[in-house]
């Protein structure tokens, strides 16, 4: 696949290059997801892959934070995820691996017992880290690497 990007195209036909090394990407968005800021996607595509960014548990439309519990918010967070996943042509059963980001280590086992509603037979690989800034009311924030 040539890239459509025109210095790429000039460079190759002065030089007489060959493709081989470049990656295209595809940038992923939906309305049916929170929409992120300017300075990061919803997700890339890119080598086969879906890279979806660190998704919180905000309603699509309203951009509030849905739920009080942990269980809630994680399960706000899997489903926009799931509706990123959706648009970039995968789906959640997809996902190869994904990074827990929780403000509480307290939170853990809540989070564990939505989690495994959402993946209860081959779960992907995962890690956990601490959310870096404090958004009032957010508790966690998930991303995920899934096969396109």
């Amino acid at each position: 696949m040539t890239p459509n990007w025109p210095g790429v195209r000039k460079y190759i036909q002065v030089v007489g290059a060959t493709l081989e090394g470049f990656v295209a990407r595809d940038i992923i968005r939906t309305q049916n997801a929170p929409a992120s800021p300017p300075t990061y996607s919803q997700a890339v595509r890119a080598a086969g892959l879906v890279f979806v960014s660190g998704t919180g548990p905000h309603d699509p439309v309203s951009g509030k934070i849905v739920g009080e519990t942990i269980q809630e918010q994680t399960r706000q967070c899997l489903e926009n995820v799931s509706a990123i996943l959706k648009a970039a042509g995968t789906s959640l059963d997809r996902i190869v691996n994904a990074t827990v980001i929780l403000l509480e280590e307290t939170d853990f086992a809540g989070m564990n017992e939505e989690w495994i509603k959402w993946f209860p037979e081959n779960p992907p690989a995962r890690q956990g880290a601490k959310l870096p800034v404090r958004i009032p009311g957010m508790r966690i924030s998930i991303a995920a690497i899934a096969e396109a």
